[in-house]
């Protein structure tokens, strides 16, 4: 009996027969058009703004030819803003992906731990003190900090429920943990002068305008080697949608993926908020929408949550960008603006019969 179910189990989270060869292929097909759309989208980021280029300039700008003035607008704004909107766009998606399975919750999103709270605290405490003429890194570092405050604090107060962490008690630590930093930021912005409050309203709405090759780097430092465990860890996630109980049987730590896709989903979204501002919608509708089109296997809809997150997000920003040219729309508004129609026909798929 117990070697039936166990086959049974495998059958469904990890076999390699005709029913996974077919979902391999579906998701080949997907990726491969995920994959185009992304790079239409940063190559449209590159080439569309202010001062449109051809793409003969964009190719000498890139290798290092052209005009001066080509090359600080190819090399110095467009491409390390257009690279920072892929790294936070598909760290976003992962983590909200990540988050949905492990609460098995796919309204689950990546603040949900009171990261966004923590970090916009850090934040605008560094506003409202003075502190931003003295270096600009001072801002995303201290909105890393607050959201890796918010995390070791939701963490603590689960472990110390119960060391196995219960998803439900991580859950309410969460909503307690970031209902005090919302109470942290209203105290802050009431204490705070207008041109404060302005600069934090702005910083909360997201923007990617500040990018850097070396703001990139940090990102990419923390997105790209994060996301890649927990694509390692999506045949556990698999089993543990079926049950705890089930996937430890099968032989799944499941404390330790537990703690491991917690903490690597919570931190990719802390450094995106560090240094893109609160981007909501990212994490919530695109792992929902791959999950309507591809099912719910995490070994296909992580790698493919992190590409569409990336086009979205790519594209979010060009629309920011380009709308109201020369004014900018803060990233957050535009991805609230095309989050929210999406989100609704999603639900709509979702429970139609």
């Amino acid at each position: 009996m117990k070697h039936g179910m166990k086959d049974g189990v495998k059958g469904g989270a990890g076999a390699r027969g005709p029913v996974w060869a077919g979902t391999v292929w579906a998701g080949s097909v997907w990726a491969v058009a995920l994959a185009a759309i992304l790079c239409a989208a940063l190559f449209l980021s590159i080439r569309l703004g202010a001062a449109e280029l051809s793409t003969r300039e964009i190719m000498e700008a890139l290798r290092g030819a052209g005009s001066e003035t080509g090359r600080f607008i190819v090399l110095d704004l467009r491409l390390p803003r257009a690279l920072m909107g892929l790294l936070v766009g598909g760290g976003l998606a992962v983590s909200g992906a990540t988050f949905q399975a492990l609460l098995r919750n796919p309204l689950a999103e990546p603040y949900i731990l009171g990261i966004s709270g923590g970090a916009a605290s850090g934040a605008l405490l560094v506003l409202a003190l003075g502190w931003m003429a003295e270096t600009s890194w001072l801002l995303p570092l201290a909105a890393f900090s607050g959201a890796a405050l918010a995390i070791f604090l939701v963490f603590g107060v689960a472990l110390s429920a119960d060391w196995r962490m219960d998803v439900r008690v991580l859950l309410l630590s969460g909503v307690v943990v970031g209902a005090f930093f919302t109470a942290g930021i209203a105290l802050i912005l009431a204490l705070a002068d207008a041109p404060t409050m302005r600069s934090a309203l702005l910083w909360m709405m997201g923007s990617l305008s500040g990018s850097s090759w070396s703001s990139v780097s940090v990102v990419a430092g923390y997105t790209l080697p994060l996301a890649a465990a927990l694509f390692a860890l999506s045949r556990s996630l698999n089993l543990m949608s079926i049950g705890e109980e089930t996937a430890a049987y099968l032989g799944t730590d499941v404390e330790t993926v537990k703690r491991l896709a917690y903490g690597a989903a919570s931190f990719i979204a802390a450094a995106g908020v560090a240094f893109a501002g609160v981007i909501g919608f990212v994490g919530l509708i695109v792992p929902h929408a791959l999950r309507l089109m591809v099912g719910s296997d995490n070994r296909l809809l992580l790698p493919l949550s992190f590409l569409a997150g990336a086009g979205f997000l790519t594209v979010a920003d060009l629309v920011a960008r380009t709308a109201l040219a020369p004014s900018e729309i803060p990233i957050g508004v535009v991805t609230a603006f095309l989050g929210v129609p999406m989100f609704l026909l999603l639900l709509r798929r979702s429970i139609r019969p």
